[in-house]
């Protein structure tokens, strides 16, 4: 492959083979000294047309810990601020010889739209409400960490699937691997599943009954605009996580969420920092995720 695009368009080999380098990348990150020079000599850009903290420093993290050389594209302070397009800022950027383009952008369909365009590997790093693939590998990798395998397992991917990358990316994956997936939400906020295998569930109480994972999402108020719950206290009375939801689950069953979490709102502070939830871990896997997906993308075969 030259790009990751998305999970949609990947095999499960290829699935496996992102999570077993990304194992090896655990291991590396293990040791006292974390850096290694795999990538030495390569460019990467991360281009953030949106906010981001923790998938932002993730890719920074892990690129500089393969060695390559990092810029950081600063949308406010650039050309794109005076009217220049998508088009000529990626030809620009590529016109420096870079190796890599990490993208997130807030319209749908805009990595397809550079990796056709360039021939510098480019990643996505979130568009729209499409996809976010390396979250989902690396929910994939945090859950077979403490599971085992995703085959056979009851999760609930719960919240606002509507506008959701990371709801999509982890639907496409999931189900690539035998995983039983339910969605649970307002109707609002839960698009036709129609040609999915999944089950939906309105009551949050009902849908969490005896599930491995419970998988919860931000409510992205950004992209909603008014009129799909009544208020945020409403929304965590009926769709939030808390210690009395928690027990409908398996004992033990796992708690994940991709970040940023809205306390109170999605899920109460003593489930978060419980000892089911994995959310920790989920960041400390990404770092591992992103570091395979670049080395894979690098076309290097050596064990890192």
């Amino acid at each position: 492959m030259k790009d990751l695009i998305g999970i949609k368009e990947l095999l499960k080999e290829d699935i496996e083979s992102i999570l077993s380098t990304a194992s090896s990348f655990k291991d590396v990150l293990k040791r006292d000294i974390k850096k290694v020079p795999t990538l030495r000599g390569k460019t990467v850009v991360n281009l953030f047309f949106e906010p981001s903290t923790r998938t932002r420093t993730s890719f920074e993290l892990a690129e500089k810990r393969l060695s390559t050389d990092v810029l950081n594209f600063s949308v406010p302070t650039s050309s794109v601020v005076k009217g220049e397009s998508l088009f000529d800022t990626v030809k620009t950027i590529e016109a420096y010889g870079v190796n890599f383009i990490v993208i997130r952008h807030q319209s749908s369909g805009a990595p397809h739209f550079i990796a056709q365009n360039v021939s510098s590997s480019v990643i996505n790093a979130g568009d729209g409400i499409n996809e976010h693939p390396t979250q989902a590998l690396l929910d994939a990798f945090s859950i077979i960490e403490k599971k085992g395998s995703l085959k056979g397992l009851n999760i609930a991917i719960v919240g606002d699937i509507l506008h959701s990358r990371v709801a999509k990316s982890n639907i496409y994956l999931l189900s690539k691997f035998g995983a039983n997936i339910r969605l649970i939400g307002p109707p609002t906020l839960i698009p036709d599943m129609t040609g999915h295998k999944v089950e939906v569930f309105y009551e949050m109480d009902e849908g969490l009954k005896d599930v491995d994972v419970i998988m919860m999402l931000r409510i992205q108020i950004e992209r909603q605009g008014k009129g799909f719950f009544p208020s945020t206290l409403e929304y965590f009375k009926n769709w939030g996580l808390d210690m009395r939801r928690l027990k409908l689950a398996k004992k033990d069953a796992i708690v994940m969420h991709p970040g940023p979490m809205n306390r109170g709102i999605e899920i109460s502070s003593d489930v978060a920092d419980s000892e089911q939830s994995i959310i920790l871990n989920q960041v400390t896997n990404g770092l591992a995720v992103r570091m395979a997906v670049l080395y894979l993308l690098s076309g290097r075969s050596e064990n890192a």
